[in-house]
């Protein structure tokens, strides 16, 4: 591939194997198209793929995805601890080589625009591609989630930005946008108390006044019995894992809490893990250039 994309759509299924495998068909044996990675969660009961390519391949097998969702997936049934607005909740557009945000934003609205029209889902632009201030932030979009969004989509403010001002009666309403790479960082607790979680997430996240790149919620484990800090860090490299990750255990302490690990949702930059190892290793002058699969990918 001479210019590579990444696409990192969630789907509102995580838990039902046959529709899973069939959205994912859609990334699957396309030239010009490389599937990652993608990963369930039943208690989010939430897909996240993560898919590469050149725009125009990628484009089409994002649209092919939308469509197939949009058939399997009715959210009037959907219950999970994530929260979701649509069958496809959020599609992001990342620039990985010869691409530049300029570029995913143009294939966010034309990704967009054509989901209005092939399936009348409203869709909403976000992040880079907002049209608006006050739409750039995804968890303000998606506040009131799909039963909310029936009369929020009625307001002058939230009217969306392609397609019909009425949600889908089962798949709900997408945003799409373009943005820099996000890690997807979790980190559990030894507790079932989700408002010590809760109130952790809420000290962390920017929107409470925290980590200036940092989006977090409290989220009930009930199959292992314990709670998360679900957590997304929307620039690693202006907030590091490590500093959160302190940061979440130092808050826990004072309810006498520890935690018991933390997990990546899909994949990372490894400059993310570098600057974290560096950190706990107390490396001096380290660089990526002493990494040694970072010096073969040069090659």
């Amino acid at each position: 591939m001479n210019q590579i994309i990444e696409c990192v759509p969630n789907f509102s299924e995580g838990r039902d194997h046959e529709k899973i495998e069939k959205i994912i068909d859609n990334f699957r044996g396309r030239k010009g198209v490389k599937l990652l990675d993608y990963s369930n969660d039943e208690n989010h009961n939430r897909l996240v793929v993560t898919v590469v390519g050149e725009r125009e391949p990628l484009r089409d097998a994002v649209l092919a995805a939308v469509g197939t969702a949009a058939e399997l997936i009715d959210l009037t049934k959907h219950e999970g601890q994530h929260p979701r607005m649509g069958a496809v909740d959020v599609i992001p557009f990342i620039p990985v080589r010869n691409a530049t945000m300029e570029e995913c934003i143009e294939l966010s609205k034309e990704v967009g625009a054509k989901i209005a029209e092939l399936y009348s889902i409203p869709v909403f632009l976000y992040e880079k591609s907002a049209s608006a201030p006050h739409r750039e932030n995804l968890a303000a979009i998606r506040k009131g989630e799909f039963e909310g969004m029936e009369e929020k989509i009625h307001q002058p403010e939230w009217h969306p930005d392609f397609g019909p001002e009425q949600r889908h009666p089962t798949a709900g309403t997408v945003a799409v946008g373009a943005r820099m790479p996000l890690v997807a960082y979790n980190i559990n607790l030894n507790t079932n108390r989700l408002d010590i979680a809760t109130a952790i997430a809420k000290r962390i996240r920017h929107i409470n006044g925290g980590f200036r790149f940092v989006k977090a919620m409290g989220v009930d484990l009930a199959d292992r019995g314990i709670v998360q800090v679900s957590i997304n860090m929307t620039d690693f490299t202006r907030t590091a894992l490590y500093r959160v990750f302190e940061t979440v255990r130092f808050e826990a302490q004072r309810w006498g809490v520890t935690i018991a690990g933390s997990e990546i949702v899909g994949l990372v930059p490894m400059a993310a893990l570098i600057d974290t190892a560096e950190y706990y290793l107390g490396l001096e002058d380290f660089s990526m250039a002493q990494v040694l699969e970072s010096r073969i990918m040069e090659e």
